[in-house]
C-alpha cells in the first residue's frame, strides 16, 4: 500500500475518532454545563427540550464513525474493495454534514473545520493514492 493510501487510512481513523467524540457530547453528555457551552446552548431547560434530537443525531456520527474505521479494517484485513468504499463513503458523508453544517451560519465554521478537515485529507489522499497505484 503507498504511502497516500497509508496516511488516507490513518485520517479515516483520526476522522472516526473525532466523531466518536462528537457521538459523546451529543448522546451521553448533551445536559452538561460545558456541552451546554460547546453546542450554544443556552440553559438547562433548552437542553432537556433538545435532548432526544441531539442524542439520535449523535447517533448519526457514531455510525459514520464504524464505517470510517470498520473500513480501514477491511483494508488491513486484504479486503480492499470493501473497505475503500466503506472509507470513502463514511468520509465522504462526514465531510457533506460539515459543508451543511457552515453553511448554516458563521457562529459555525469552526465546528465545520473540526468536523470536516480530517474525512477531506482522507478524501484527498484516497483520490491521490489511488490515482498514483493505478497508473
Amino acid at each position: 500500500m503507498s504511502v497516500l493510501l497509508v496516511i488516507s487510512g490513518v485520517c479515516a481513523v483520526l476522522a472516526g475518532l473525532v466523531h466518536v467524540y462528537i457521538f459523546f457530547l451529543e448522546s451521553v453528555a448533551w445536559t452538561s454545563p460545558r456541552v451546554r457551552r460547546v453546542f450554544g446552548i443556552a440553559s438547562e431547560s433548552e437542553a432537556q427540550a433538545t435532548r432526544t434530537l441531539a442524542f439520535n443525531q449523535g447517533f448519526y456520527n457514531l455510525f459514520l464513525a464504524i464505517g470510517a474505521i470498520l473500513g480501514v479494517v477491511l483494508v488491513l484485513a486484504g479486503n480492499g474493495a470493501t473497505g475503500w468504499t466503506l472509507v470513502v463513503f463514511s468520509t465522504a458523508s462526514m465531510l457533506g454534514a460539515a459543508v451543511v453544517l457552515a453553511g448554516t451560519g458563521r457562529r459555525y465554521l469552526n465546528s465545520a473545520f473540526v468536523q470536516g478537515s480530517l474525512p477531506l485529507i482522507t478524501l484527498l489522499f484516497a483520490f491521490i493514492g489511488s490515482t498514483f497505484t493505478a497508473s
